[in-house]
């Protein structure tokens, strides 16, 4: 708990010269993006070990009522058994047969408190046995993240996660499943990667990343790629995702680890937020363009259009 709390209040700042965040600072302005897999993983990681075994006192909602918050009072009483992780979301397994439910949204941060200089944008209060440090906060600038309670595995409310498909990390996520989600889709291969179901957990940063990687062009039909093509975009997901994990994930404005820390990832993306600048391959220019309402960037030479890309 001790080490815990020195992390929480160190000054001491990062190899990319940036300090920890003082609640009392604005949020920046930039890119705001929901956190994908690589983020939440590395959150999950931090709480799990201070987290688990641990009694909820109460849970104070600090944000107006809504389904957003639904039920957060079944928590109190309740130990928290586990941290795990689905695609994007946080479970927080209760010893009452509750599941309490965390999505960050845009800009959510979850972190132990309290903290000098509270944040504004504070939602959600979980008070804890055992010490200091004694809550777990929910800030959330924009009010699109969630923290909810639901009964165990019941996630009707919550049918994005009820529909995901397979974590690209576990021995589950495998070529023949893979081929077989894509071939039920005709949808541009990005697009079917971000709704979440071929594989959980890739949102918009990393379908770039991955597409370039395996040099697959994201307006290719999902049923239009190759055996060859799938197996090389599985290993694509499953690698990067991996390597920002590593790097505690990618920071491009909100997103913050539980000890205030920025992921590093930023610093490695090839294609993501580099539309204009030469591709690392070959050296042609990346070309910005918006795939299903979402900006994308990819390589015209590396990641050739679908007609050329089928006749490879």
């Amino acid at each position: 708990m001790a080490a815990w709390h020195r992390t929480l209040t160190s000054t001491s700042t990062s190899r990319w010269g940036c300090r920890e965040r003082s609640w009392a600072r604005p949020f920046t302005k930039g890119r705001s993006l929901i956190p994908e897999l690589p983020e939440v993983e590395t959150v999950r990681r931090e709480l799990e070990p201070w987290l688990t075994g641990r009694r909820v006192l109460s849970a104070e909602r600090l944000a107006p009522a809504g389904p957003k918050y639904a039920d957060l009072e079944r928590a109190g009483g309740q130990t928290i058994m586990s941290v795990r992780r689905r695609g994007k979301f946080l479970l927080l397994p209760l010893s009452g047969g509750d599941d309490l439910i965390v999505h960050l949204g845009m800009t959510g941060v979850v972190a132990p408190g309290p903290r000098e200089g509270e944040s504004p944008h504070l939602r959600v209060r979980l008070r804890l046995d055992g010490g200091a440090p004694d809550t777990l906060d929910f800030h959330d600038p924009r009010r699109f993240g969630r923290f909810l309670v639901v009964k165990s595995q019941q996630y009707q409310t919550l049918p994005t996660l009820a529909a995901l498909g397979p974590e690209p990390l576990e021995e589950g996520f495998t070529d023949a499943g893979f081929s077989a989600a894509l071939r039920r889709s005709r949808a541009p291969i990005k697009t079917y990667l971000l709704s979440q179901r071929p594989v959980a957990g890739v949102g918009n940063i990393y379908a770039d990343e991955a597409l370039w990687r395996a040099r697959v062009h994201p307006l290719t039909p999902a049923n239009a790629l190759s055996e060859a093509q799938v197996v090389v975009l599985r290993i694509a997901i499953r690698d990067v995702l991996a390597a920002s994990i590593a790097a505690n994930g990618t920071t491009l404005r909100d997103y913050r680890t539980p000890a205030g820390e920025s992921g590093e990832f930023e610093e490695y993306l090839d294609v993501y937020g580099r539309g204009g600048a030469a591709c690392r391959n070959c050296g042609a220019v990346l070309v910005k363009s918006v795939v299903g309402q979402r900006g994308t960037v990819h390589c015209p030479a590396c990641q050739p259009s679908s007609a050329k890309a089928g006749a490879r």
